[in-house]
Protein backbone atom coordinates (compact mmCIF):
# COMPACT_ATOMS: atom_id res chain seq x y z
CA UNK A 1 0.00 0.00 0.00
CA UNK A 2 1.68 3.23 -1.29
CA UNK A 3 0.99 6.72 0.70
CA UNK A 4 -1.59 8.00 -1.29
CA UNK A 5 -3.78 4.54 -0.49
CA UNK A 6 -2.80 5.27 2.91
CA UNK A 7 -4.35 8.61 2.69
CA UNK A 8 -7.54 7.45 0.56
CA UNK A 9 -6.51 9.38 -2.10
CA UNK A 10 -7.21 8.92 -5.82
CA UNK A 11 -4.07 9.16 -7.84
CA UNK A 12 -4.86 10.89 -11.36
CA UNK A 13 -3.92 10.34 -15.17
CA UNK A 14 -2.59 13.93 -15.88
CA UNK A 15 -2.87 14.59 -19.66
CA UNK A 16 -3.51 17.94 -18.76
CA UNK A 17 -0.15 19.27 -18.37
CA UNK A 18 1.59 20.61 -15.50
CA UNK A 19 -0.93 22.15 -13.21
CA UNK A 20 -0.18 23.14 -9.80
CA UNK A 21 -3.64 21.48 -8.82
CA UNK A 22 -2.26 18.77 -9.97
CA UNK A 23 0.88 18.60 -8.09
CA UNK A 24 3.26 20.23 -10.91
CA UNK A 25 5.58 17.67 -12.29
CA UNK A 26 6.80 14.20 -11.46
CA UNK A 27 10.90 14.42 -10.35
CA UNK A 28 13.23 12.33 -11.33
CA UNK A 29 15.12 9.49 -9.02
CA UNK A 30 18.22 11.94 -8.51
CA UNK A 31 16.32 15.18 -7.76
CA UNK A 32 14.42 13.27 -4.80
CA UNK A 33 17.80 11.18 -3.93
CA UNK A 34 19.71 15.29 -3.82
CA UNK A 35 16.40 15.98 -1.56
CA UNK A 36 16.81 12.96 0.67
CA UNK A 37 20.57 13.60 1.31
CA UNK A 38 20.24 17.53 2.00
CA UNK A 39 17.87 16.79 4.58
CA UNK A 40 20.30 14.64 6.70
CA UNK A 41 22.45 17.83 7.41
CA UNK A 42 22.04 21.73 8.94
CA UNK A 43 22.78 24.70 6.75
CA UNK A 44 23.21 28.25 6.60
CA UNK A 45 20.40 29.09 4.33
CA UNK A 46 22.01 32.20 2.77
CA UNK A 47 24.79 30.27 2.13
CA UNK A 48 22.95 27.96 0.29
CA UNK A 49 20.90 30.49 -1.61
CA UNK A 50 24.24 32.63 -2.10
CA UNK A 51 25.55 29.39 -4.11
CA UNK A 52 22.20 29.04 -5.42
CA UNK A 53 22.97 32.51 -6.84
CA UNK A 54 25.55 31.55 -9.01
CA UNK A 55 24.11 28.31 -10.16
CA UNK A 56 21.01 30.16 -11.56
CA UNK A 57 23.14 32.94 -12.83
CA UNK A 58 25.16 30.03 -14.41
CA UNK A 59 22.21 28.87 -16.56
CA UNK A 60 20.12 32.02 -17.05
CA UNK A 61 22.82 34.64 -17.96
CA UNK A 62 21.51 36.98 -15.07
CA UNK A 63 23.83 38.46 -12.63
CA UNK A 64 22.24 37.01 -9.78
CA UNK A 65 19.15 34.23 -8.95
CA UNK A 66 16.99 33.60 -5.91
CA UNK A 67 15.22 29.98 -5.02
CA UNK A 68 11.48 31.03 -4.46
CA UNK A 69 8.69 29.24 -3.35
CA UNK A 70 6.94 29.44 -6.46
CA UNK A 71 6.61 32.11 -9.59
CA UNK A 72 4.12 33.92 -7.83
CA UNK A 73 6.14 34.15 -4.60
CA UNK A 74 9.35 35.24 -7.23
CA UNK A 75 6.83 37.56 -8.40
CA UNK A 76 5.68 39.56 -5.11
CA UNK A 77 9.77 39.30 -3.87
CA UNK A 78 10.96 40.79 -7.23
CA UNK A 79 8.08 43.78 -6.60
CA UNK A 80 9.06 44.36 -3.41
CA UNK A 81 13.12 44.67 -3.96
CA UNK A 82 11.79 47.33 -6.84
CA UNK A 83 9.82 49.35 -4.26
CA UNK A 84 12.86 49.49 -1.34
CA UNK A 85 15.74 48.51 -2.49
CA UNK A 86 17.79 48.76 0.38
CA UNK A 87 16.22 51.00 2.47
CA UNK A 88 15.48 48.78 5.52
CA UNK A 89 13.09 51.23 6.11
CA UNK A 90 10.94 50.88 3.35
CA UNK A 91 11.29 47.05 3.88
CA UNK A 92 9.82 47.51 7.16
CA UNK A 93 6.85 49.30 6.26
CA UNK A 94 5.67 47.15 3.18
CA UNK A 95 3.10 46.19 2.15
CA UNK A 96 2.33 49.87 3.26
CA UNK A 97 3.23 52.28 0.40
CA UNK A 98 1.08 55.21 0.85
CA UNK A 99 3.30 58.34 0.26
CA UNK A 100 6.27 56.65 -1.11
CA UNK A 101 6.97 55.67 -5.01
CA UNK A 102 4.45 52.65 -5.60
CA UNK A 103 3.34 52.53 -9.34
CA UNK A 104 4.09 49.57 -11.48
CA UNK A 105 3.40 50.08 -14.81
CA UNK A 106 1.52 47.37 -17.24
CA UNK A 107 -0.45 47.00 -20.10
CA UNK A 108 -3.97 46.21 -20.44
CA UNK A 109 -3.36 42.86 -22.23
CA UNK A 110 -0.69 41.82 -19.78
CA UNK A 111 -2.84 41.50 -16.67
CA UNK A 112 -4.18 38.42 -15.29
CA UNK A 113 -5.09 36.85 -12.05
CA UNK A 114 -1.45 36.39 -11.38
CA UNK A 115 -0.73 40.32 -11.26
CA UNK A 116 -2.22 40.12 -7.42
CA UNK A 117 1.18 38.65 -6.64
CA UNK A 118 2.98 42.15 -7.97
CA UNK A 119 0.22 43.90 -5.66
CA UNK A 120 0.23 41.78 -2.38
CA UNK A 121 4.09 43.93 -2.03
CA UNK A 122 2.11 47.00 -1.92
CA UNK A 123 2.34 48.19 -5.70
CA UNK A 124 -0.12 49.51 -7.33
CA UNK A 125 -0.28 48.61 -11.24
CA UNK A 126 -1.08 51.69 -13.53
CA UNK A 127 -2.53 50.36 -16.76
CA UNK A 128 -1.28 51.83 -19.90
CA UNK A 129 -2.72 50.48 -23.78
CA UNK A 130 -5.75 49.75 -25.37
CA UNK A 131 -7.14 46.10 -26.02
CA UNK A 132 -7.87 46.33 -29.48
CA UNK A 133 -6.25 43.56 -30.98
CA UNK A 134 -7.61 40.89 -28.67
CA UNK A 135 -11.08 42.50 -28.88
CA UNK A 136 -10.66 41.96 -32.76
CA UNK A 137 -11.62 46.28 -32.92
CA UNK A 138 -8.03 46.68 -34.33
CA UNK A 139 -4.61 46.31 -35.37
CA UNK A 140 -2.21 48.32 -33.05
CA UNK A 141 -1.37 47.31 -29.71
CA UNK A 142 1.01 49.19 -26.99
CA UNK A 143 3.65 52.17 -28.32
CA UNK A 144 6.53 52.40 -26.29
CA UNK A 145 5.00 56.34 -26.14
CA UNK A 146 1.70 55.06 -23.77
CA UNK A 147 4.68 53.56 -21.77
CA UNK A 148 6.69 56.28 -21.48
CA UNK A 149 3.92 58.93 -20.53
CA UNK A 150 2.75 57.35 -17.96
CA UNK A 151 5.74 57.20 -16.59
CA UNK A 152 6.13 59.72 -13.12
CA UNK A 153 8.23 59.99 -9.88
CA UNK A 154 5.71 57.73 -8.39
CA UNK A 155 6.89 54.65 -11.01
CA UNK A 156 9.00 52.01 -9.72
CA UNK A 157 8.66 49.42 -12.09
CA UNK A 158 7.41 48.24 -15.58
CA UNK A 159 5.64 44.54 -14.84
CA UNK A 160 5.86 42.12 -18.32
CA UNK A 161 3.61 39.54 -18.95
CA UNK A 162 5.64 36.96 -21.32
CA UNK A 163 2.70 35.70 -23.82
CA UNK A 164 2.87 33.67 -26.89
CA UNK A 165 2.47 36.78 -29.27
CA UNK A 166 4.90 38.62 -27.26
CA UNK A 167 3.87 41.68 -28.21
CA UNK A 168 5.01 44.47 -27.43
CA UNK A 169 8.47 43.08 -27.73
CA UNK A 170 10.61 43.03 -24.80
CA UNK A 171 13.26 44.94 -26.08
CA UNK A 172 11.52 47.71 -26.82
CA UNK A 173 9.80 47.88 -23.33
CA UNK A 174 13.33 47.71 -21.92
CA UNK A 175 14.64 50.44 -23.78
CA UNK A 176 12.11 52.49 -22.22
CA UNK A 177 12.70 51.77 -18.90
CA UNK A 178 16.48 51.99 -19.45
CA UNK A 179 15.59 55.40 -20.48
CA UNK A 180 14.20 56.20 -16.88
CA UNK A 181 16.22 53.82 -14.83
CA UNK A 182 13.81 51.90 -14.34
CA UNK A 183 13.31 47.95 -13.79
CA UNK A 184 11.61 45.10 -15.99
CA UNK A 185 9.78 42.53 -14.37
CA UNK A 186 8.82 39.50 -16.72
CA UNK A 187 6.56 37.47 -15.82
CA UNK A 188 8.03 34.14 -17.20
CA UNK A 189 6.53 31.22 -15.12
CA UNK A 190 5.73 29.44 -17.93
CA UNK A 191 7.56 29.71 -20.72
CA UNK A 192 10.02 26.72 -20.55
CA UNK A 193 10.44 25.29 -22.95
CA UNK A 194 12.43 26.00 -24.95
CA UNK A 195 15.12 26.05 -23.28
CA UNK A 196 16.17 28.71 -25.25
CA UNK A 197 14.30 30.61 -22.69
CA UNK A 198 16.11 30.45 -19.70
CA UNK A 199 18.64 33.06 -21.66
CA UNK A 200 16.07 34.77 -23.90
CA UNK A 201 14.40 36.71 -21.60
CA UNK A 202 17.71 38.50 -19.62
CA UNK A 203 19.15 39.08 -23.29
CA UNK A 204 16.16 40.90 -24.02
CA UNK A 205 16.51 43.30 -21.14
CA UNK A 206 14.64 42.21 -18.29
CA UNK A 207 16.04 43.33 -14.78
CA UNK A 208 13.97 40.81 -13.12
CA UNK A 209 12.57 36.96 -14.80
CA UNK A 210 10.29 34.81 -12.57
CA UNK A 211 9.97 30.98 -13.89
CA UNK A 212 8.02 28.18 -12.05
CA UNK A 213 10.25 25.31 -10.50
CA UNK A 214 8.33 22.68 -10.50
CA UNK A 215 6.44 22.86 -13.67
CA UNK A 216 9.21 22.01 -16.82
CA UNK A 217 12.28 22.51 -14.80
CA UNK A 218 11.07 19.45 -13.14
CA UNK A 219 11.71 20.34 -9.50
CA UNK A 220 10.06 20.49 -6.37
CA UNK A 221 6.68 22.07 -7.07
CA UNK A 222 6.53 24.77 -4.47
CA UNK A 223 9.93 26.09 -5.76
CA UNK A 224 10.19 29.20 -8.30
CA UNK A 225 13.14 31.21 -9.71
CA UNK A 226 13.82 34.73 -9.64
CA UNK A 227 17.30 36.04 -11.29
CA UNK A 228 18.25 39.57 -12.73
CA UNK A 229 20.33 42.29 -11.37
CA UNK A 230 22.39 41.47 -8.50
CA UNK A 231 21.07 44.90 -6.88
CA UNK A 232 17.45 43.48 -6.80
CA UNK A 233 17.79 39.92 -6.21
CA UNK A 234 19.86 40.83 -3.01
CA UNK A 235 17.01 42.89 -2.08
CA UNK A 236 14.50 40.22 -2.50
CA UNK A 237 16.68 37.87 -0.30
CA UNK A 238 17.05 39.53 2.64
CA UNK A 239 13.70 40.21 2.86
CA UNK A 240 12.95 36.68 2.47
CA UNK A 241 15.20 35.34 5.01
CA UNK A 242 14.77 34.53 8.55
CA UNK A 243 16.28 37.59 10.08
CA UNK A 244 15.65 36.72 13.88
CA UNK A 245 19.26 37.46 14.11
CA UNK A 246 21.71 38.93 17.08
CA UNK A 247 23.37 41.83 14.65
CA UNK A 248 26.38 41.28 17.10
CA UNK A 249 26.91 37.99 15.73
CA UNK A 250 25.30 37.54 12.03
CA UNK A 251 27.92 37.20 9.72
CA UNK A 252 26.55 37.15 6.14
CA UNK A 253 27.91 34.78 3.31
CA UNK A 254 30.02 37.20 0.71
CA UNK A 255 28.60 37.14 -2.85
CA UNK A 256 26.02 38.57 -3.22
CA UNK A 257 23.91 40.26 0.20
CA UNK A 258 24.61 44.14 -0.05
CA UNK A 259 27.21 45.42 2.53
CA UNK A 260 25.37 48.08 3.10
CA UNK A 261 22.65 45.82 4.93
CA UNK A 262 25.37 45.34 7.95
CA UNK A 263 24.71 48.90 8.65
CA UNK A 264 21.31 48.82 9.18
CA UNK A 265 19.94 45.19 10.03
CA UNK A 266 16.16 44.80 8.34
CA UNK A 267 13.94 42.92 10.49
CA UNK A 268 11.60 40.04 9.09
CA UNK A 269 10.52 41.12 6.00
CA UNK A 270 7.12 40.51 3.48
CA UNK A 271 8.67 37.65 2.25
CA UNK A 272 9.49 35.78 5.44
CA UNK A 273 6.23 33.71 4.75
CA UNK A 274 7.88 32.99 1.62
CA UNK A 275 10.39 30.86 2.61
CA UNK A 276 11.97 28.00 1.00
CA UNK A 277 13.78 25.15 2.85
CA UNK A 278 17.20 23.60 2.34
CA UNK A 279 15.75 20.66 0.38
CA UNK A 280 13.41 22.53 -2.01
CA UNK A 281 16.37 24.65 -3.02
CA UNK A 282 19.21 21.85 -3.23
CA UNK A 283 16.03 19.64 -5.44
CA UNK A 284 15.49 22.91 -7.56
CA UNK A 285 19.39 23.04 -8.42
CA UNK A 286 19.80 19.55 -9.56
CA UNK A 287 16.84 20.12 -11.27
CA UNK A 288 17.62 23.04 -13.69
CA UNK A 289 21.05 21.20 -14.20
CA UNK A 290 19.62 18.51 -15.40
CA UNK A 291 17.34 20.49 -17.63
CA UNK A 292 19.93 22.82 -18.87
CA UNK A 293 21.65 19.30 -20.15
CA UNK A 294 18.97 17.66 -21.57
CA UNK A 295 17.81 16.82 -25.15
CA UNK A 296 14.87 19.01 -24.79
CA UNK A 297 14.44 17.97 -28.88
CA UNK A 298 14.40 13.86 -28.15
CA UNK A 299 12.01 14.99 -25.35
CA UNK A 300 9.85 16.14 -27.67
CA UNK A 301 10.03 13.40 -30.19
CA UNK A 302 9.21 10.88 -27.43
CA UNK A 303 6.40 12.69 -26.61
CA UNK A 304 5.14 13.58 -29.37
CA UNK A 305 5.10 9.54 -30.44
CA UNK A 306 3.29 8.73 -27.45
CA UNK A 307 0.49 11.01 -28.70
CA UNK A 308 0.52 9.73 -31.98
CA UNK A 309 0.48 5.90 -30.52
CA UNK A 310 -2.78 7.42 -28.45
CA UNK A 311 -4.24 8.97 -31.81
CA UNK A 312 -4.05 5.66 -33.10
CA UNK A 313 -5.68 3.64 -29.98
CA UNK A 314 -8.54 6.51 -31.06
CA UNK A 315 -8.88 5.89 -34.21
CA UNK A 316 -12.09 4.28 -34.17
CA UNK A 317 -13.97 5.72 -31.42
CA UNK A 318 -17.06 7.26 -32.51
CA UNK A 319 -18.10 11.21 -32.04
CA UNK A 320 -14.43 12.13 -31.01
CA UNK A 321 -11.47 13.24 -34.05
CA UNK A 322 -7.91 13.29 -32.74
CA UNK A 323 -5.82 15.80 -34.55
CA UNK A 324 -1.87 15.82 -33.45
CA UNK A 325 -0.04 19.28 -33.28
CA UNK A 326 3.68 18.92 -33.66
CA UNK A 327 6.15 20.40 -31.38
CA UNK A 328 7.54 22.41 -34.21
CA UNK A 329 3.84 23.79 -34.91
CA UNK A 330 2.96 24.60 -30.95
CA UNK A 331 6.36 25.88 -30.17
CA UNK A 332 6.23 23.77 -26.99
CA UNK A 333 4.86 20.25 -26.10
CA UNK A 334 3.44 18.45 -28.71
CA UNK A 335 -0.49 18.08 -28.15
CA UNK A 336 -4.13 16.00 -29.00
CA UNK A 337 -6.65 17.83 -29.71
CA UNK A 338 -10.10 15.65 -29.40
CA UNK A 339 -12.83 17.14 -31.15
CA UNK A 340 -16.15 15.61 -29.62
CA UNK A 341 -19.53 15.51 -31.39
CA UNK A 342 -21.11 17.18 -28.87
CA UNK A 343 -24.69 16.83 -29.90
CA UNK A 344 -23.95 13.11 -30.32
CA UNK A 345 -22.72 12.62 -26.77
CA UNK A 346 -25.88 14.58 -25.17
CA UNK A 347 -22.54 16.41 -23.42
CA UNK A 348 -20.49 19.79 -23.70
CA UNK A 349 -17.07 19.58 -23.64
CA UNK A 350 -16.66 20.49 -19.98
CA UNK A 351 -19.89 17.86 -19.26
CA UNK A 352 -17.59 15.20 -20.94
CA UNK A 353 -14.15 16.77 -18.73
CA UNK A 354 -16.23 16.25 -15.83
CA UNK A 355 -17.21 12.48 -16.52
CA UNK A 356 -13.33 11.72 -17.37
CA UNK A 357 -12.46 13.15 -14.20
CA UNK A 358 -15.01 10.92 -12.33
CA UNK A 359 -13.60 7.61 -13.64
CA UNK A 360 -11.24 4.86 -12.26
CA UNK A 361 -9.23 6.39 -12.61
CA UNK A 362 -9.78 9.87 -12.82
CA UNK A 363 -8.32 11.17 -16.04
CA UNK A 364 -7.51 15.15 -16.75
CA UNK A 365 -7.13 16.72 -19.96
CA UNK A 366 -6.70 20.34 -20.92
CA UNK A 367 -9.60 22.70 -21.11
CA UNK A 368 -7.83 25.39 -23.18
CA UNK A 369 -10.37 25.14 -26.08
CA UNK A 370 -13.05 23.24 -24.10
CA UNK A 371 -15.01 26.65 -25.13
CA UNK A 372 -14.77 24.81 -28.81
CA UNK A 373 -16.45 21.53 -28.04
CA UNK A 374 -12.43 20.74 -27.86
CA UNK A 375 -9.93 19.03 -25.12
CA UNK A 376 -6.63 18.50 -25.58
CA UNK A 377 -3.98 15.76 -23.91
CA UNK A 378 -0.86 17.78 -23.17
CA UNK A 379 2.00 14.75 -23.02
CA UNK A 380 4.05 17.01 -20.55
CA UNK A 381 2.93 15.05 -17.42
CA UNK A 382 2.12 11.90 -19.24
CA UNK A 383 3.68 8.66 -18.16
CA UNK A 384 3.89 5.61 -20.57
CA UNK A 385 1.56 3.96 -18.99
CA UNK A 386 -0.97 6.85 -19.05
CA UNK A 387 -2.52 6.45 -22.96
CA UNK A 388 -4.02 3.07 -22.36
CA UNK A 389 -6.06 4.95 -19.55
CA UNK A 390 -6.63 7.91 -21.61
CA UNK A 391 -8.13 5.61 -24.46
CA UNK A 392 -10.12 3.59 -22.44
CA UNK A 393 -11.76 6.64 -20.47
CA UNK A 394 -12.65 8.09 -23.91
CA UNK A 395 -14.44 5.06 -25.31
CA UNK A 396 -16.09 4.64 -22.46
CA UNK A 397 -18.12 8.07 -23.15
CA UNK A 398 -20.14 6.15 -25.82
CA UNK A 399 -21.70 3.92 -22.77
CA UNK A 400 -24.85 5.31 -21.70
CA UNK A 401 -24.62 8.21 -19.64
CA UNK A 402 -26.50 8.38 -16.21
CA UNK A 403 -29.63 10.33 -16.92
CA UNK A 404 -29.18 12.18 -13.72
CA UNK A 405 -26.03 14.02 -15.23
CA UNK A 406 -26.57 17.32 -16.45
CA UNK A 407 -25.70 17.53 -20.95
CA UNK A 408 -24.52 21.39 -20.42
Amino acid sequence: MDIYERLKIRKRVNGAGLLTRLGGSLMAPEVLDAMREAAQSYVDIAELQTRASEIIARHTGAEAGLVTSGAAAALTLGTAACLTGHDVAKMERLPDTEGMPNEVIMYRMHRTGYDHAIRAAGAKIREVGFNDRGAGAGVRGLEPWEIEAAISANTVAIAYTMTPSRQPALRQVAEVAARHNLPVIVDAAAQLPPKENLRRFVDDGASLVTYSGGKAIRGPQGTGILCGRRELISAALIQQLDMDVSPETWDPPEGLLSRELLARYPHHGLGRGFKVDKEEIVGLLVALERFASMDVGADMQARERQLAALAALLGDVPHAKATLLSASATGRYPLLELAFDEKALEANAYAISKRLQAGAPPVHLSERRAYEGILVVDPAGLRPEDSAAIAHAVRSLNKPRNKSEPCK
